[in-house]
């Protein structure tokens, strides 16, 4: 059976459209959460009585606890720059992103099928 080029293209652009809409969206949801992760780390030294030294040790804590359970990633030197990240771009982002921040479920089929509301 042949199948008219047209055809083809037009399922192939959905695919690549469909990539790139997610990658997209992937590459958002990573923004929003170095964001929130590096507000928690500012907002968690500032309960610290001495704020220099209590934040070294925040980092430190959450770098160990964070690697043990999720590997590669997580270090005290990509902590400090999620915790900057938050710090340059507060004004930027602010309140709007913090006060959304949340991870909704995304119910699936009994085929395992992602569905839509």
């Amino acid at each position: 059976m042949k199948i008219a080029p047209q055809f083809v293209d037009g399922i192939r652009a959905l695919v690549v459209g469909a990539r790139a809409t997610v990658a997209r969206g992937v590459d958002l949801v990573q923004v929003h959460t170095n964001f929130e992760i590096g507000r928690r780390i500012v907002e968690e030294e500032q309960r610290g009585k001495d704020r220099a030294a209590y934040g070294q040790e925040v980092i430190k804590a959450l770098a160990e606890r964070l690697t043990g359970e999720f590997g590669k990633g997580f270090s005290r030197t990509n902590l400090k720059l999620l915790r900057l990240f938050y710090l340059q771009n507060q004004d930027r982002i602010g309140q709007s992103m913090t006060g959304q921040f949340s991870t909704p479920e995304i119910p699936q089929t009994s085929s395992g099928q992602f569905s839509r509301h």
